[in-house]
């Protein structure tokens, strides 16, 4: 059960999220459902594939993303003790989840810096995307998921930062996987639910709840580090 936790705990903190998800991706969301052609928006079933497709794409980035930080991280422990790099590793993994909770809560924005340094990887990969519209078929959405997955956000980049910690590529994509399916019933829930979506993201009380749940995973994470002492 120890050795699924993380996996657990990445897909809860994407489910919990998705009060940061619906504020930040709320927008990307709407304007690709009002992209496709008339006769599949208006029904949900002719739309479902589609969004299907774009959210698939998002998560194959975060996959992807995942197994090179989780590689990154294992390059990372051959150049010290095993122990302390996991100690190191863990020890900033939980860190930065307890800055993701105060980040959802509300309570501290610090993450929103990570965020603008991201914008200048995202200012190089935006411009395809928009060649990519109009979205004609499920693999054109598809294809503009896997550009969608590398916007700039806090709650992904702390996730990352959880995959350098992981043991592997193996792992950091398995962390990243999960994750992203954490993600995806708030994702998919905003094209159809969208006044109650906008309403959860909005209540304090939602994101408290949200950054508290999520601080307790950072600081078992490093009560995690400290039993390696």
């Amino acid at each position: 059960m120890e050795l699924l936790l993380p996996y657990l705990s990445a897909f809860v903190v994407g489910l919990l999220g998705g009060v940061h998800c619906i504020g930040m991706c709320g927008g990307i969301v709407s304007a690709l459902t009002f992209g496709l052609p008339e006769e599949r928006r208006t029904s949900f079933g002719a739309q479902l594939p589609f969004q299907l497709a774009y959210n698939l794409g998002r998560i194959l980035s975060y996959v992807v993303a995942g197994a090179i930080m989780g590689g990154l991280g294992l390059l990372l422990a051959q150049l010290m003790p095993v122990q302390v790099a996991q100690q190191v590793l863990l020890a900033v993994a939980g860190i930065f989840m307890i800055l993701l909770g105060l980040y959802l809560a509300g309570w501290w924005m610090v993450l929103n810096r990570v965020e603008q340094a991201g914008g200048l990887l995202w200012r190089r990969i935006e411009p395809l995307g928009r060649r990519l519209l109009p979205v004609h078929s499920p693999l054109r959405a598809l294809t503009i998921g896997l550009v969608w997955g590398w916007i700039p956000c806090g709650l992904v980049y702390t996730m990352l930062i959880n995959a350098v910690s992981s043991g592997g590529a193996l792992q950091g994509a398995g962390l990243m996987l999960a994750f992203g399916l954490g993600t995806l019933p708030n994702l998919l829930a905003i094209g159809l639910l969208a006044g109650a979506a906008a309403h959860l993201a909005r209540s304090q009380t939602a994101r408290r709840v949200a950054g508290l749940t999520v601080m307790a995973f950072g600081i078992y994470t490093l009560w995690s580090a400290t039993r390696l002492m």
